[in-house]
C-alpha cells in the first residue's frame, strides 16, 4: 500500500509540473521526431490548442504529442510498427474499435465525426449522458457500461477484445488502473483538453480523434465551423453586461466558477463580464463554493443570471429558482427578467463551444429574440411582477 501511495503522489507531482507549463507547450517538442523508415511530411496547424501536437509522416503514419509528455504513434491499417521507436512512445494500431471511453468530454467529438460506433464501452452510465447518441447507444446495448475510470471491468474489456481506452486526466489519480490496463494490452490515451487555456482549444481536440479515426478532413471542417462562430462575434468590445454563472448545492450554498475558468472565458468572449474578478485564482478547482449571504452581497447586481443545470437538472421557471433560496428574489436579474438556464448537455458537447460562446453573445446583445440560443433558455416568470 505504501508503494502505491508513493507512486500516486509522484504521479500527481509530475502531472502538476507538466501542466503548469501546458500553455507554453513545454512537454511537446518543437520539432518532429526522426523515426526509422518514415519520412516526415508536416506538423498539423493549430489555432487555439496548446496541449497537443500532431506530426504526419508518409504512408499514413502520424505521431500525436500530449501535455503528459507521452507520444502516440498512429499506425495505419496494415502498416508495420517501425523498429527502434522511443520507449515512451505508445502505439495506436488502426482501425480502432471496442474503445473503452472514460473521458466524458470526448464522446461528442466521436459523435460529431460520425464514429460513435467504434466505442464499445463507457465509463459513464446511460442516465448520466446528455448526448443523445451516447444515451441511445447505451440503452440499446451498442455501448456497454464497463465501470468508472478508477474501477473498470477488466474481464469484460479483455474478453471483448478492447485494445484502446480514452481517459480523462482523472486517470492520473489511479496510476495502478492505468498500469493494469496497459499490462492487459490496452493502449491508454489521456485527453488533456480540459487544460486548454482557450475554450476553443478544447474543441480543437477533434483534430486528435480525426487523426486516429482517419477523419482528419472532417475534423478540420467541423472545427473551422466553430472557429468561424467566434470570428463572427466582436470579442474586442464588451457589451457592458455583467453575469453570474452558478448553481445551488444540496447544502444551500452557491457554487460558481472561478475567475479565469473556461466558462467565465466563454462569457467574456461572448461580450459579457463575470461579476467575480478574482475568485479562486490559485486553486486547482474550477468551481468555488460560497455561503449564500456572501454570494448575494457580491452578485445581486449582476445584469444576468445564468443557472448551471448540469448538476441538479433543468429549471422550469424563475419560481423554481427562487425556491432554492429566497435571497435570489432580490437579484437585479430576477427583477429585470434576465434569468437564463443552461441545457443539461452543455458540458458534454466539447465540439460546440463556439456555439456556446455565440449563445452568450445572443443574450448579452438581446439578439436572442431573433436567433434562439442552442444551449441556453430563458426562465419565464421574472420581472417586478413575475
Amino acid at each position: 500500500m505504501k508503494k502505491i501511495n508513493g507512486l500516486f503522489f509522484l504521479t500527481l507531482f509530475a502531472v502538476a509540473v507538466i501542466l503548469c507549463g501546458c500553455g507554453e507547450r513545454t512537454a511537446i517538442p518543437d520539432d518532429h521526431k526522426n523515426i526509422e523508415g518514415l519520412e516526415f511530411s508536416e506538423r498539423v496547424s493549430l489555432e487555439y490548442a496548446e496541449c497537443f501536437a500532431i506530426d504526419r509522416y508518409n504512408d499514413g503514419y502520424s505521431v500525436i504529442y500530449t501535455a503528459e509528455g507521452v507520444s502516440y504513434l498512429v499506425v495505419p491499417e496494415g502498416g508495420k510498427i517501425p523498429e527502434n521507436i522511443d520507449d515512451n512512445m505508445k502505439v495506436i494500431q488502426t482501425p480502432v474499435s471496442n474503445i473503452y471511453l472514460a473521458a466524458t468530454s470526448s464522446m461528442g467529438l466521436f459523435d460529431s465525426l460520425g464514429c460513435g460506433s467504434v466505442i464499445g464501452f463507457s465509463g459513464t452510465k446511460a442516465d448520466d449522458w446528455y448526448i443523445d447518441f451516447a444515451k441511445n447507444a447505451m440503452e440499446s446495448g451498442d455501448i456497454v457500461y464497463a465501470g468508472k475510470y478508477r474501477e473498470p471491468d477488466y474481464e469484460m474489456l479483455l474478453s471483448s477484445g478492447c485494445k484502446f481506452s480514452v481517459q480523462s486526466t482523472m486517470i492520473e489519480h489511479s496510476p495502478d488502473v492505468k498500469e493494469k490496463l496497459e499490462e492487459l494490452g490496452i493502449t491508454v490515451f489521456v485527453d488533456y483538453s480540459s487544460y486548454e487555456s482557450h475554450p476553443l482549444g478544447r474543441s480543437e481536440w477533434i483534430k486528435v480523434y480525426g487523426e486516429i479515426l482517419g477523419r482528419s478532413d472532417k475534423a478540420e471542417s467541423l472545427f473551422k465551423e466553430q472557429s468561424l462562430k467566434l470570428e463572427n462575434i466582436d470579442t474586442g468590445e464588451s457589451t457592458g453586461k455583467t453575469a453570474v454563472f452558478f448553481y445551488i448545492n444540496s447544502a444551500g450554498q452557491a457554487v460558481t466558477r472561478k475567475s479565469g475558468d473556461y466558462v467565465t472565458k466563454m462569457i467574456e468572449l461572448g461580450g459579457g463580464e463575470n461579476v467575480f474578478h478574482d475568485l479562486g485564482n490559485g486553486s486547482g478547482m474550477s468551481t468555488v463554493t460560497m455561503e449564500m449571504e456572501e454570494f448575494y452581497s457580491k452578485a445581486k447586481d449582476a445584469d444576468f443570471i445564468i443557472y448551471n443545470s448540469t448538476i441538479d437538472g433543468e429549471l422550469s421557471d424563475v419560481e423554481e429558482l427562487v425556491s432554492k433560496n429566497k435571497l435570489l428574489e432580490d437579484f437585479k436579474a430576477v427583477k429585470e427578467d434576465n434569468v437564463w438556464c443552461t441545457k443539461d448537455n452543455l458540458f458534454q458537447e466539447t465540439m460546440k463551444l463556439g456555439s456556446v460562446i455565440s449563445d452568450f453573445n445572443l443574450i448579452f446583445t438581446g439578439e436572442w429574440t431573433e436567433n434562439s440560443p442552442q444551449f441556453l433558455y430563458k426562465l419565464e416568470g421574472g420581472g417586478e411582477n413575475g
